[in-house]
C-alpha cells in the first residue's frame, strides 16, 4: 500500500522502483514465510529458525543504497497467532540525490495473536540527501509488536558532515481503530533544532524504538528508564501510551547519540528487557549482530 504522502512520481523511469510482500502464517505448529513475492531489487533470504517454532527472515537491498528517484515499498502481515522476526544484514546508506526525493515505506499488519520483532539496522544520510522514511503498524487486540528504528545524519565514520538536504520520518502505530503515536518529522539540514538544546542538541543519531502489546505497562516503562543512559553522548527515555478507547498501550524510547555502536547496543539491550514482558518469548540475540 503506497503511503498517500508519497507522490508515484518517485518511482521515476531511470530509478529503482522496488517492492517486496511477505506474509506469515502458522503451518504445522511452527511460523512459515507463506507467501514472498518482490518486484526489483528487494528480495528476503531463505527462512531460518534459531529459536525453534518463529520465523526469521533477511531482507536485503543488494544495491545497498537509495538515491534520487528510489522507491522501496515493503509489506508485512503477520497472521494470527504466527511469530516473525525480520531484519537487514547492513546500513541503509541514502546517496546524495541531485534534487530529488528517495522513499521508503513500510507497512506492518499483526494479526491477534500474532508477534513481529521489525529490527532493521540504521539510516546512513549522506549529504545532500533527500529522503522520506514512513512506517506504518497496525496491530489487532491480543498481538504484540517490537520495532526501532535509527537514523544517522552524514556518514559520521568518513568524517562527512550532514550539510545540505532533508529529510522526512512519518511514523504511525497503534491498533486498528486507533492510532497510539503518529509523527512527522521534518528535519532540513540548515535547521536551528539540530543544535538546540530542545532538539537534537547537536548529536547526529536519532534513534526510536516501539513497543506494543498488552504487557506494555507503565511499570514496566519505568523499569526502563532506571537502565537507560542520560550524558552528553548519549541519552534516552521512554513513554507509555495508551490512547483513549484503544485496546492496548504502547512503550515509545527515544535515543540520541554520537556514536552508532552506542546506540545500537542501548537497542539492543532494551529490546531484550522488553521481548519477554511484550511477547512472552524470550530474548536471543540475532546471529547478524555479532558478524
Amino acid at each position: 500500500m503506497r503511503h498517500p504522502d508519497f507522490p508515484s512520481s518517485l518511482a521515476l523511469p531511470s530509478a529503482w522502483h522496488a517492492s517486496l510482500c511477505l506474509r506469515f502464517a502458522v503451518r504445522a505448529g511452527r511460523t512459515a514465510m507463506v507467501e514472498r513475492r518482490h518486484e526489483g531489487p528487494l528480495r528476503v533470504q531463505k527462512p531460518l529458525y534459531p529459536e525453534g517454532d518463529i520465523c526469521h527472515g533477511v531482507v536485503l537491498h543488494p544495491p545497498a543504497g537509495v538515491a534520487g528517484g528510489d522507491l522501496l515499498d515493503i509489506d508485512i502481515a503477520v497472521g494470527t497467532n504466527a511469530h516473525a522476526v525480520l531484519a537487514t544484514p547492513g546500513a541503509t546508506k541514502w546517496y546524495k540525490s541531485a534534487g530529488r526525493d528517495a522513499a521508503q515505506q513500510v507497512r506492518i499488519d499483526v494479526a491477534e495473536g500474532g508477534k513481529i520483532d521489525w529490527l532493521p539496522q540504521e539510516n546512513i544520510v549522506f549529504d545532500d540527501a533527500r529522503a522520506r522514511i514512513a512506517t506504518d503498524v497496525t496491530v489487532a487486540p491480543g498481538g504484540s509488536a517490537i520495532g526501532w528504528d535509527a537514523v544517522v545524519l552524514g556518514r559520521l565514520a568518513s568524517g562527512e558532515r550532514w550539510a545540505s538536504g532533508s529529510l522526512w520520518l512519518d511514523t504511525r502505530i497503534g491498533g486498528v481503530e486507533h492510532p497510539l503515536w503518529i509523527e512527522q518529522s521534518h528535519f532540513d539540514a540548515a535547521s536551528p533544532l539540530r543544535g538546540a538544546v530542545a532538539g537534537m542538541d547537536g548529536l547526529p543519531i536519532l534513534g526510536t524504538l516501539w513497543a506494543v502489546g498488552q504487557g506494555a505497562t507503565q511499570d514496566l516503562a519505568e523499569s526502563l528508564a532506571e537502565r537507560l543512559p542520560y550524558r552528553p553522548d548519549l541519552r534516552a527515555g521512554v513513554t507509555c501510551l495508551a490512547a483513549r478507547g484503544a485496546s492496548m498501550p504502547m512503550l515509545l524510547m527515544r535515543v540520541l547519540g554520537r556514536d552508532m555502536e552506542a546506540v545500537r547496543n542501548l537497542m539492543i539491550d532494551s529490546w531484550q528487557m522488553l521481548r519477554m514482558p511484550i511477547h512472552g518469548v524470550p530474548a536471543r540475540p540475532l546471529r547478524l549482530w555479532a558478524t
